[in-house]
This record gives structure tokens, sequence and C-alpha cells, in this order.
């Protein structure tokens, strides 16, 4: 059928003007500046309050809680790097979308991720920095990632192209790579979603060169579990291997190279070093290391050293984390994209700071299982907002494509995050959460759980070990005694044993297979490393003694 010109004409215009009108409502709605890091404990972010707060402060992330919304009970569905952002990009549980744990496990990049779906809706979309799923990322118009856990100094980046290194310091590199992209590949025309994912604070928290002696004239408070003897917990607490005493070396971990048994600490950071880069970090470190090793100390009086050089280094690490947050804020607001952005930081999960005598993550207890999250949204969240709701990584993906405006898939598991943030939290939102952990025997030899948790009473279940435990909160906050053995509380477990299955059949969760405990491979665990690291030392030393008889006396 033809049409007369003139009405054509009109039917060409009216096209042109649904068309603008699109473009238009496309560049209106929000962009999202999403930054994540790598073992962030809210322990750490000064905006949480808590010991370290006054004397570790971390003005740019604050400036987030202030602008915006903090969330004090955001909560992990499993305490591990991979999984958790396999997680938040799926929007399903670790028996959903296919990443377990860390070791030998890559994730299928084939399956519905949310930035293939904003993506298909019209979001420009870019991820920079740690990755850690071992495929390559799908969904992004743009992705440069580190291999694997990637280095905090001169590190690898792989892209499309291939991979090539960069010289610098990691947090450094990765915040001018998201501003230059910002700057130089963003199309002005769409919204965008950018990942800016940080390596830091992982271990084994080697410090920016600006940094190498930030807290050099502190002494960090001590938890009042530093010395936790774990009587009254279970065997998994008994026998994990993240202690500060006994796991954290003081080669790779503490960067005292006179102990570097293993040679970890010179092959992964210090032989990857610049010539000045390894002049400025000698000036900082040997003169403490020798004053270490000259004090010969032990017991209590050693664990106290390692603490305070752990905490140092890891909080060091932050600062440019928090630098890195304020730099890509300001780079917003000077291009006036600032009041159009949605800005989110958030952590794959919390982490130790010396509680329980602790490093590392895994376990339900409240320090690995709680993440940060801070979120301003100018013009719709309240300045200032504290929210304590259920809300977890399980619900990021529905968050991002709601604020975009995108549905949200039934076959996702959380729910958008969005009614909280306008300050309206659903009358059905969630009462309890559900948690399990995979990996064991591995890295820390942390035994397999599952549990829920109402936001007063946790209930723990090490099935390989057929053993419950029940913390109640708010009497014990430290989770020091497990209470499932009271008599006092045993309404409460029986309670939270079938919510804890009503959890299982929600999601689907498979039955729990029960692994032969005898004959564990401990490969992963300090021992082992132990030895091979005093295997290593006594064949130096048996090197240096052959090459002393053939010189010439």
């Amino acid at each position: 059928m033809r049409f007369p010109s003139p009405f054509r004409s009109h039917l060409l215009t009216s096209f042109l003007l649904f068309g603008l009108a699109l473009a238009s409502r496309a560049a209106d709605r929000p962009n999202i500046l999403f930054v994540f890091s790598d073992d962030h404990a809210t322990q750490a972010i000064s905006a949480y309050g808590g010991r370290l707060a006054e004397i570790a402060p971390t003005p740019n992330l604050d400036r987030i809680a202030e602008e915006g919304m903090r969330f004090t009970r955001c909560l992990v569905t499993n305490s591990i790097c991979g999984p958790s952002r396999a997680t938040i990009l799926t929007g399903k549980y670790s028996h959903k979308n296919g990443f377990f744990q860390n070791e030998a496990t890559q994730f299928d990049g084939s399956q519905q991720t949310f930035p293939k779906l904003l993506r298909k809706a019209g979001y420009q979309t870019a991820l920079i920095g740690k990755w850690h799923l071992a495929s390559d990322p799908t969904g992004f118009d743009h992705w440069e990632i580190l291999p694997g856990q990637g280095s905090y100094y001169n590190p690898d980046f792989i892209t499309e192209n291939g991979k090539h290194r960069e010289t610098g310091y990691v947090t450094e590199i990765i915040t001018e790579k998201a501003k230059t992209w910002l700057r130089e590949q963003r199309d002005a025309d769409k919204p965008f979603l950018l990942m800016v994912q940080h390596k830091a604070p992982h271990r084994a928290w080697d410090p920016a060169p600006k940094y190498l002696n930030a807290f050099d004239d502190v002494e960090i408070p001590e938890p009042d579990t530093l010395f936790d003897d774990y009587e009254g917990r279970g065997t998994a607490a008994r026998e994990q291997d993240m202690t500060i005493d006994k796991t954290m070396t003081l080669g790779r971990d503490l960067k005292v190279k006179e102990e570097d048994d293993t040679g970890q600490f010179m092959t992964t950071a210090y032989n990857l070093m610049t010539d000045e880069q390894k002049k400025l970090w000698d000036a900082a470190y040997q003169p403490k290391n020798d004053a270490f090793v000259a004090a010969g100390l032990s017991g209590d009086e050693r664990v106290r050293w390692k603490y305070q050089r752990y905490m140092k280094n890891y909080l060091r690490c932050i600062k440019s984390v928090d630098d890195s947050v304020g730099e890509l804020r300001a780079w917003l607001e000077a291009n006036g994209l600032a009041e159009n952005t949605v800005v989110i930081y958030s952590s794959d999960q919390g982490f130790y700071l010396g509680e329980h005598g602790w490093f590392d993550k895994r376990f339900m207890f409240d320090e690995s299982y709680r993440t940060p999250l801070l979120v301003k949204w100018p013009g719709v969240v309240k300045p200032g907002s504290v929210n304590s709701d259920l809300v977890s990584n399980l619900d990021f993906a529905e968050t991002f494509l709601d604020i975009a405006g995108v549905a949200v898939p039934g076959d996702m598991q959380g729910a958008s995050l969005v009614p909280i943030l306008k300050g309206e939290t659903p009358e059905d939102w969630r009462t309890s959460h559900y948690y399990h952990y995979y990996e064991y025997p591995g890295w820390h030899m942390v035994h397999r759980h599952e549990g829920v948790y109402d936001g007063r009473y946790k209930l723990m279940n090490f099935y390989d070990l057929e053993e419950w435990e029940l913390y109640d909160l708010e009497t014990d906050p430290q989770e020091m005694r497990n209470q499932i053995a009271n008599p006092a509380y045993a309404t409460e477990v029986a309670r939270l044993k079938e919510e804890l299955q009503r959890l299982r059949e929600k999601y689907e969760v498979p039955e729990n297979q029960k692994q032969d405990l005898t004959n564990v491979d401990m490969h992963y665990h300090s021992d082992s490393i132990r030895a091979r690291g005093i295997e290593r030392r006594r064949e130096r030393e048996a090197r240096e003694k052959a090459q002393q008889k053939k010189q010439p006396q």
C-alpha cells in the first residue's frame, strides 16, 4: 500500500520523533558505576565505625554513605572470590550458576548475566580489573582484566587481543583505565555500566609506593578475639588453616625477605618491581625487618608483631582503593555525569582482620559473611540513609536491571533493592538468608557448611562433620558460644532447621553429598607449604656450602 506524499512525510516525521524520544529516554536512564574490591571488610570502612574508623579513615567511601545509603546487613551467598562474582553476574546461587569454588572451576559465560541484558537494552557495558572466573568475560562492549589474582606491581592485563604488561601499581592503573574508557571510548548517546574491579586488598597486601610508610607511627588496635582458643566452638573452627599465628607467612605475606623460605614473595612480588620500586620498597621495609629479626620474638609477641604488619599493609592497600573511588567520582562531577550516575561500592565478601585470630574469609561467621554495600543515587536515595534489612549479593543483578528499567528474569533468585533504596522495604522482603560454602579440601581448610540467618540467630550445618552450630548474635555478637546443645535454645534450633529446609526447597538446592574425611588431601594446608619451604631452604643452604667448598682458599 502506498501512502500519499504528505502522509508519507508526516509518517517519517513521526518515526523520527519517536526515535529521538527513544534516544532521549536511553540517555536519561541512569548510568551505573560499580566499584568492586576484593576482601574488603566492613571493619575497614570508617563509615561502618569500629576500632579502625579513627586511625584509618576512608573519606571517599564515607562520602558515598553520607550522600546515599549504607547497608549494614549485606550478606554473601558463598564467602569466596569467584563464586561471589558469579552470583553477582547471574543473580543465582552457586548450585544454579555452576561456580562453586575457586579451584579448577570455569565460569560458563554462555549463561544469562545482567551485563548481557543491559547491553541488549541499549546500555554500553565495560569491565576493567579483576575477573577471577577463568573464562573470558561475555556481555561487555569492552573488557580488560587481570589474569587470575593479578599482581600488585607492574601487572599483566588480558584483552580480546591478548596479554600485555603495564608499569605501575595495579589499583592506580585500573583507575586510569576506567577514566580512559569514560573519556575516550564511552558512547555519549548511551547509558553505561562500568564495572571497576580492584585486586586490592586481596592477599598478599602489597601497598602502593606512596603508602609504604603509612601508619608507621600508629599502633593498630587489636580485636578482643585475637587470641581466641575456639573453646565452645566446633571442629571446623579448630581445624581451619587461616590463623595469623600459624598460617600467615613471614615471607610472602609479611614481606620479611630473610624468612621467604618458599620464595613466593620474591617471585610473585619483589622480582616484578622496577629498580626504582625496589629501592622505595627496601627503604620502607628493610630497617623494620632487621629490627624484627634481631628481636627474636616468640609466642604472643610474635603474633602481635605479625598482626601489626598485616593490618598496616592491608590498610595501606585500602587507602589506594579509597583514592580510586574519589578519582572516579571527581571525573564524573567534572564531566557533568554525577547527577545521572548511580555509584555503588561493594566487595566480594568480608574478611577477618584478626578476629578469632584469623585472616581470610569462607566461614559464615559475621566478619566474612557480611560485605560492604554503599549506594549513591542522586534524587532517589535519601542522603545519610542506613538500612538493616537482610540484603545480599544475590540481589545485585536484579537491582542493576531495575535501575535501568529492564525486566528482571523470573529465574533469578534474588530481588531488586530499588524499593529499599527509595525507602520502601517491601512487606514480603526476606526475613532469613541462606548460605552455602563448598570448597574443602582447599586453601585454608574450612569445612563445607550451609546455614540460615534471621537477623538474630544463625544456624550452621557442617554436614561432612555431622555437626551443627547455633549463635545468638544479640547476646553473643562475636559468635563465641555455640548454643546448639543448650536446652534454652531448643525451640529456635527446631524453627531454624525448618527454615533452612524451606530455603533449600525454595532455591532448589541439591541434597548434600557427605565427603569421606579420612585421608584428606592436605595439599593446601600451611603445614605442607611450610614443609616445602623448609626443604627449599635446606637445598639452598646445601648449594651455598657446595659453592663455598669450590672457592679457592
